[in-house]
């Protein structure tokens, strides 16, 4: 009798050749091995000074040039040189400058599917997740050993069960849900821990929302974060990839180390405040705050549907931005640019005098992109916040969803995007 798995050691055990269990420590095959410019260089050092000669499967590796997008240094200028040239050496897929954030482009060109194993070397590989798979972030001399031997080992994670329950209001954004999540588990609640999303509230996210989820799950220190598949999965590889999607289910009776309920008709719209993901508040506690720039954008806020979000924001209340705040927009791929391009959202936002800038990292880490001055309050989609992340250690950054930006850029101060102070739970 088979003992009952969860969607990991499923995916850990078919990737492993072996029953995996919570604990084991096994070798996997990924079916990606993901890199970027920010880590890739270092794993390329790490691949020459192990002796490696050629990629196990070229067909598997990846390499994005996402976070220098553009590269703004001599320095890093000559990182985008080196992973260029190693990746057509070898073989290697390029998502080249504008292309796109890493995870961002292996979902929505339907190269990451249910059932996989994604390796990547940023913390946030873990958004892949949500299209029912397994996805983590390594370090660079695992990449490196992966691109060598074709394998990566791991410890089988326990898993967190998240259940979403309750009915989602209209204007209730994932992002909001995501942050509740995040201060529920600690940001270390969920050390090594794969979580999965359950319960009837999740059919209420589209793919779009799941993958902000499983985002910053890492944020909480989590190994991965899968979503089930269902009709939504379907919907958005269906045109994206014309291979077969195999769903991976949790077996009743799977171990679980602990449960989280996650009651969506109670939540109110959140807030991180500085210097950590987990500081976070009803933002109601937080309205009147100064913002001097806001940022939507990267792989928390930089999809079709987070632009749509705050546009409707910043149309209903005017279109006119707050006198003194920098509204930087920064799509997460080019594949989002092209559609808000297309649909006149982009135009809008330069119409209102926003700066928009390459697809990828953007300002988010402060290696590319748009960096805020000293003293400034920054409203930011992005999923950390820590003191010098965005490149400035004297700027404070908040965090929230693309609607509350919009609302913030409007008033020059951290506001309800519903148009409403009242406070809620």
């Amino acid at each position: 009798m088979v003992t009952p798995r969860t969607m990991s050691e499923k995916i850990l055990s078919a990737t492993s050749g072996r029953v995996a269990m919570a604990g084991d420590i096994v070798f996997c095959k990924p079916d990606w091995v993901l890199g970027t410019d920010a880590s890739s260089p270092m794993a390329i050092a790490y691949f020459e000074a192990m002796g490696g000669t050629r990629l196990a499967d070229p067909s598997r590796v990846a390499f994005a040039l996402d976070h220098y997008s553009p590269p703004t240094r001599p320095e890093t200028a000559a990182f985008h040189a080196q992973v260029r040239g190693f990746a057509g050496r070898h073989g290697a897929t390029l998502f080249d400058v504008g292309e796109g954030i890493s995870h961002q482009v292996l979902c929505e060109r339907g190269m990451a599917r249910p059932g996989m194993l994604v390796i990547g070397a940023d913390s946030h590989t873990v958004t892949c997740g949500a299209l029912n798979l397994f996805a983590t972030g390594v370090g660079s001399s695992d990449l490196a050993a992966a691109m060598i031997t074709g394998e990566v080992w791991l410890r089988v994670p326990e898993t967190i069960r998240i259940f979403l329950v309750g009915e989602r209001a209209p204007d209730f954004a994932a992002k909001d849900v995501a942050l509740a999540m995040v201060a529920e588990l600690g940001a270390e609640g969920a050390n090594y821990a794969a979580l999965e999303f359950h319960g009837p509230g999740v059919a209420a996210f589209p793919l779009e929302d799941r993958l902000v989820f499983s985002n910053l799950a890492v944020e909480a220190g989590a190994k991965a974060a899968l979503f089930p598949a269902d009709g939504k999965t379907e919907a958005y590889l269906s045109d994206r990839t014309d291979q077969g999607v195999e769903p991976v289910e949790a077996d009743i009776g799977a171990r679980y180390v602990r449960d989280v309920t996650i009651d969506l008709g109670e939540l109110a719209p959140r807030i991180a405040l500085p210097h950590s993901p987990e500081h976070v508040v009803p933002l109601v506690d937080a309205i009147g705050t100064p913002i001097h720039m806001v940022f939507i954008g990267t792989c928390t806020g930089g999809r079709v549907r987070d632009f749509h979000d705050a546009l409707r924001v910043l149309e209903r209340g005017g279109g006119t931005l707050a006198s003194g705040v920098q509204l930087v927009v920064t799509p997460a791929s080019g594949e989002v640019r092209q559609r808000l391009t297309e649909d006149g959202t982009l135009a809008a936002f330069v119409a209102m005098g926003a700066t928009v800038t390459t697809p990828g990292c953007g300002a988010c880490c402060g290696t590319s992109g748009v960096i805020p001055g000293d003293r400034m309050n920054v409203l930011s989609t992005a999923n950390r916040n820590f003191k010098a992340r965005m490149g400035n250690a004297t700027a404070s950054i908040y965090l929230a969803s693309p609607a509350a930006c919009a609302a913030a850029a409007l008033s020059g101060c951290i506001s309800d995007p519903r148009g409403s102070t009242r406070a809620r739970p």
